[in-house]
């Protein structure tokens, strides 16, 4: 096999992965400075075919409006609402950034990717609804979540949630909160969007079939990535000034090629899913909401129930789930051997001490891979006492891999969220972790652009384009109120939404 190197053309960054963070880090960059030279490389042959799918990812735009994991109770029964007000804010940066790709008309029409969607938590007996009653009462006051409707009235909900009401114990308390500022995004959609205009701008090369084999940062600086082509099995070497992993569950495996020191110790926990997948359309028509529950205890957060209104490939789509499962692999298209292949020296502490500390979790995933068809139907009818075992077949959704960690006091630790991890020269960065990434990429982005090109991001020029990309680029939306409103109505109208003032 001939192995080529591509000294003439370097590119000043190389994005591995095409999924929603590199589109997203490929278009801030390129709006950014429009003569910087960019090339992607996606070992599938088609951009957003893992985690930012439509089938696989959760495409909630997660807001925090409905997820329940994202507000804990503490021990003195006080609700903590910090993650939750940091979502929220996160994805009203998200909108941002997307209402100025479509006003400078860099992406399709909005309808194509986001559409609005009440965004819903639905909880039965005392315990839950004494909860969910506190949570609403903790949210409100703060403005992002202004809009939300509680309701412990059966009639009202019967409204909102027929199919979760009909066939329920009259006796039964129930309790729900609704937001109807919620959205549905397909981020499949959105990311080929993105792609689709890159690939048209100067200096932007795509590259599909190809896999990064190797890294490795040379004594100029650059960094050296291997790359081979999977349909002609050539292999190349390009040279670049700066790498981001930006592939899901790949991620780790490259980031322990890199040899950065910061990132030794980190480890993956795979989790896979698979969803219930309403068939029967007359069913999908009565249900038009996202309606998270509680999750099962010792469950990952990332396996909140919830009984889902989508829209993909343009058409209204109902599922259940996500059910868990476990699996080697840390791509679904990838390979059985990737988690004992992630297992170093530097990182076997930190996962047998986090392995050792999640027993309950473990014994979660078995009993989920253990189910049978009937247990599926038995969970789904707590939500839909009604369902019909004819109406729904099994989807199989996307991988994720939850983040291990050292810990200087635990040994290792088990992480749900998301986290970049960068070299100290700022030169290679890596996105591992899950939930809520999707929804929260630009926030993600910015964090990296802060760090890792500080020097450019506080010119005049890149100032003030970040301003216009982001209008509330450097303010808290968390602590302005009219700013709030100001932005919400902005991106709703170029977004195609309903603004909440007309939802009063």
């Amino acid at each position: 096999m001939r192995q080529q190197d591509d000294t003439e053309n370097m590119p000043d960054v190389v994005l591995i992965g095409a999924g929603i963070m590199s589109a997203t880090l490929g278009m801030m960059l390129k709006e950014l400075q429009p003569n910087l030279k960019l090339e992607v490389f996606e070992r599938l042959d088609v951009a957003a075919a893992e985690s930012s799918d439509a089938w696989n990812n959760a495409g909630t735009g997660h807001s925090a409006f409905c997820e329940l994991n994202y507000t804990p109770e503490t021990p003195d029964g006080s609700i903590d609402t910090t993650k939750a007000v940091r979502i929220a804010e996160s994805f009203e940066i998200s909108k941002q950034f997307w209402a100025y790709l479509i006003q400078h008309n860099i992406i399709e029409l909005p309808t194509s990717f986001i559409k609005n969607i009440p965004h819903m938590s639905f909880v039965w007996g005392e315990d839950n609804v004494n909860f969910l009653r506190k949570r609403y009462e903790a949210m409100v006051k703060c403005h992002l979540f202004d809009d939300m409707i509680y309701s412990e009235d059966r009639e009202q909900l019967k409204e909102w949630v027929p199919l979760i009401m009909e066939g329920r114990d009259a006796s039964e308390k129930v309790a729900a909160t609704r937001m109807d500022l919620g959205t549905d995004v397909n981020f499949g959609a959105l990311t080929r969007s993105m792609f689709k205009h890159l690939q048209e701008e100067a200096g932007v090369k795509m590259h599909f079939s190809h896999e990064v084999r190797k890294l490795r940062q040379r004594e100029d600086g650059r960094w050296r990535v291997r790359v081979k082509d999977l349909k002609t099995g050539e292999k190349r070497n390009v040279y670049a000034r700066y790498v981001f992993i930006g592939a899901g569950g790949g991620a780790l495996p490259l980031l322990e090629k890199s040899d950065i020191p910061e990132g030794q110790g980190y480890g993956g926990f795979p989790v896979s899913g698979q969803w219930l997948k309403c068939t029967n359309r007359e069913v999908i028509e009565r249900h038009r909401a996202k309606v998270y529950g509680k999750a099962a205890v010792g469950s990952p957060p990332m396996s909140v129930p919830h009984l889902d209104t989508r829209y993909i490939n343009g058409r209204r789509e109902l599922l259940f789930g996500p059910y868990a499962g476990f699996s080697t692999k840390f791509l679904k298209k990838g390979s059985f051997f990737d988690l004992p292949k992630s297992i170093k020296p530097n990182n076997l502490r930190p996962m047998l001490s986090a392995g050792i500390k999640n027993l309950a979790l473990t014994r979660y995933l078995i009993d989920q891979v253990r189910q049978s068809p009937e247990d599926r139907l038995e969970a789904l009818r707590q939500y839909f006492p009604d369902a019909k075992a004819a109406d729904w077949e099994l989807e199989v959704a996307g991988q994720r891999v939850q983040i291990i960690k050292k810990d200087p006091e635990k040994g290792g630790v088990l992480e749900f969220g998301t986290e970049v991890v960068s070299g100290a020269n700022c030169t290679l960065a890596a996105l591992l972790g899950a939930s809520p990434g999707a929804s929260t990429a630009v926030s993600i982005m910015l964090g990296l652009l802060e760090r890792c090109f500080m020097e450019r991001l506080n010119t005049e020029e890149w100032q003030k384009k970040m301003k216009e990309m982001i209008p509330s680029y450097g303010q808290s939306l968390a602590d302005n109120p009219q700013l709030l409103e100001k932005i919400r109505g902005y991106t709703s109208e170029v977004l195609g939404l309903v603004p909440a003032v007309e939802k009063k």
